[in-house]
C-alpha cells in the first residue's frame, strides 16, 4: 500500500523555526505543512493589509521561507501553509522573491483565494452565533469575515503542479488533508476517506503539542528533551491508516497518551466534528503503540459535509488600559494590596468609565531571584496590575496613567511600571451557504 509522510512544521504563527528545518533534513518527508494562522490573526492581518496592500500575511513567512525553501526544493518536499492569512496573493509574491534569491526561480507557487466573504456576509445579514444580534448590528466595527475553506482547492493545486501552496482563512485539519486527497486521488464524496484524513490532520496540525509539548507537566507526565522538541511526521496509508512519529533523536515523545490529548484538542462533539470537507467522526478511533515513538491511529469515520461554511468574523470590541508595577522586600504584599486600593478608589474619583475592571498581584519571584524569596513567610515581592475594558481609547488611557501615578503617590517603593493601551479586535462566528464562497487558485510566476 502506498504511504506518504507529512511533517508538521508549525502550529502557530510565532512557532520555532528550526524544527520544520529538522523535519526537511532529516525526516523523509513529502509534504511539509505549517499551521500558522488563528482566528483573531488573520483579523488583525486584515487591519494591517488595509494599511498596506502588501502587506497582511504572516510576519514570520520570510523567515520560515528562507530557511525551508532550499532544503525543500532540493528534496523535492511539497510546502503546504496558512500563511498567507488575509493576503495569499501576496505571500506567494514574497515566497516566489525568496526562491529566486534562493536560485530557485522555477519554483510553481500556488495562492488559494476565496475565503474573504465580508460583502457576501453583510449583504445576507447572518445571525451570530455566540451572541444574540447579527452581522448588521456589529455595523461598521466590523473589521473582516472569512470562511474555512476545505482542502479541494489546495488538492487542485498540488495536481496543478504547485511546489508551494498558501492559502487564507482554511481549515487546519485540511491543509493535511490536501496532500491526501492529490497523492491518492480520493474523491470529494468518499466520505469515510476524508473523515480519516481529518483524524490525521486534527492530530498533526498543532506540531508539538503531539510530541509532548503541551502535554508536559512535571513529575505527573514527564517529557525529556523539550528545548529540542521534535515536530510530529504522519506517515499516512492510502486507505486512511495513520502512524504518527518524529525524527528519531529529536526530543519530546510521541505515545499513545500524547495522541489522545491531542484527538480531543478543541472537540465539542467527537461524532460530528464539523469541517468543509466532510463530517467526522472521531468516537471509534483507536489508538495503539506499536513501537518507541511511533503510535497507530485507526477507526475514523465520516459523513456528508454540512451545506454551510464557519467563517470568523473580526470587530472591533473594546479598547483595554493596563498598569502594572512592582513591589519588593518586607511589606511588599502589603504595600501591593495598598496600591491597588489607592487604584480602585481614583478610577472612581476621576470617573474613569470601564465596563470591566480587574485588580491582579502578580508573582514572588521575578524581582530578586527565588534565592532571596525562598524563606520569606510572604510574599519577597509582588507585581501589581489593573486592567480595564472601555469603550474608547481615551479612558483605557487614563486606566494605566492613574497606576503609574503610584511611582510618588502611592506606597514606598514602587518600581517598574508600565502602561499600555490598545483596541481590541474581538472574533465571532456565522454560517454562510458554501455556494457563496469561491476559492480559486492563483499560481505566482511560473505558470503550471
Amino acid at each position: 500500500m502506498r504511504t506518504i509522510r507529512i511533517g508538521s512544521g508549525a502550529g502557530y504563527s510565532g512557532d520555532r523555526i528550526e524544527p520544520a528545518v529538522e523535519l526537511a533534513e532529516k525526516g523523509d518527508i513529502d509534504y511539509l505543512v505549517f499551521e500558522c494562522l488563528g482566528e483573531r490573526t488573520v483579523a488583525l492581518a486584515q487591519q494591517a493589509r488595509l494599511k498596506n496592500p502588501d502587506t497582511g500575511h504572516d510576519p514570520l513567512l520570510e523567515e520560515r521561507m528562507s530557511a525551508v525553501l532550499p532544503l525543500c526544493a532540493k528534496k523535492g518536499i511539497k510546502i503546504i501553509t496558512n500563511m498567507g492569512a488575509a493576503n495569499p496573493v501576496a505571500a506567494a509574491r514574497k515566497t516566489a522573491e525568496i526562491a529566486r534569491a534562493h536560485g530557485l526561480p522555477s519554483l510553481k507557487i500556488a495562492a488559494i483565494v476565496g475565503d474573504d466573504v465580508l460583502d457576501a456576509c453583510k449583504q445576507g445579514d447572518l445571525p451570530v452565533l455566540e451572541f444574540p444580534g447579527s452581522m448588521k448590528q456589529l455595523g461598521n466595527r466590523i473589521v473582516s469575515a472569512n470562511a474555512y475553506l476545505g482542502a479541494e482547492p489546495m488538492a487542485e493545486a498540488l495536481s496543478a503542479g504547485a511546489d508551494v501552496v498558501i492559502t487564507g482563512r482554511a481549515s487546519d485539519p485540511a491543509l493535511f488533508l490536501a496532500p491526501m486527497i492529490h497523492a491518492f486521488g480520493w474523491a470529494m464524496d468518499d466520505w469515510n476517506l476524508l473523515g480519516k484524513g481529518t483524524v490525521a490532520g486534527h492530530l498533526l496540525e498543532c506540531a508539538g503539542q503531539i510530541t509532548g509539548g503541551y502535554f508536559a507537566d512535571p513529575g505527573y507526565k514527564d517529557v525529556a528533551g523539550l528545548a529540542r522538541l521534535g515536530f510530529p511526521i504522519g506517515e499516512v496509508g492510502e486507505d486512511g491508516s495513520l502512524v504518527v512519529t518524529k525524527v528519531s533523536g529529536s526530543g519530546g515523545a510521541v505515545t499513545a497518551q500524547t495522541c489522545k490529548e491531542q484527538l480531543l484538542y478543541e472537540v465539542h462533539d467527537p461524532k460530528r466534528y464539523l469541517q468543509p470537507d466532510v463530517t467526522a467522526d472521531f468516537s471509534e478511533v483507536e489508538i495503539e503503540e506499536i513501537a518507541p515513538d511511533r503510535v497507530r491511529i485507526t477507526g475514523g469515520r465520516g459523513t456528508a459535509r454540512t451545506d454551510t461554511l464557519k467563517v470568523s468574523v473580526g470587530y472591533v470590541d473594546s479598547f483595554i488600559g493596563e498598569g502594572q508595577i512592582s513591589y519588593a522586600g518586607p511589606g511588599a504584599l502589603a504595600r501591593g494590596r495598598l496600591a491597588l486600593d489607592i487604584v480602585r478608589e481614583r478610577l472612581k474619583l476621576t470617573g474613569v468609565a470601564a465596563s470591566e475592571l480587574r485588580f491582579d498581584l502578580i508573582g514572588v519571584d521575578s524581582l530578586h531571584g527565588p534565592q532571596v524569596s525562598a524563606q520569606a513567610n510572604e510574599p519577597y515581592e509582588v507585581r501589581v496590575r489593573v486592567s480595564g475594558r472601555t469603550e474608547n481609547m481615551r479612558e483605557a488611557i487614563r486606566i494605566g496613567n492613574e497606576v503609574e501615578t503610584l511611582y510618588t503617590n502611592g506606597p514606598a517603593g514602587g518600581g517598574g511600571a508600565w502602561k499600555s493601551a490598545r483596541e481590541v479586535v474581538a472574533v465571532a462566528s456565522v454560517l454562510l451557504p458554501r455556494e457563496q464562497a469561491a476559492p480559486q487558485v492563483r499560481f505566482v510566476g511560473a505558470e503550471p
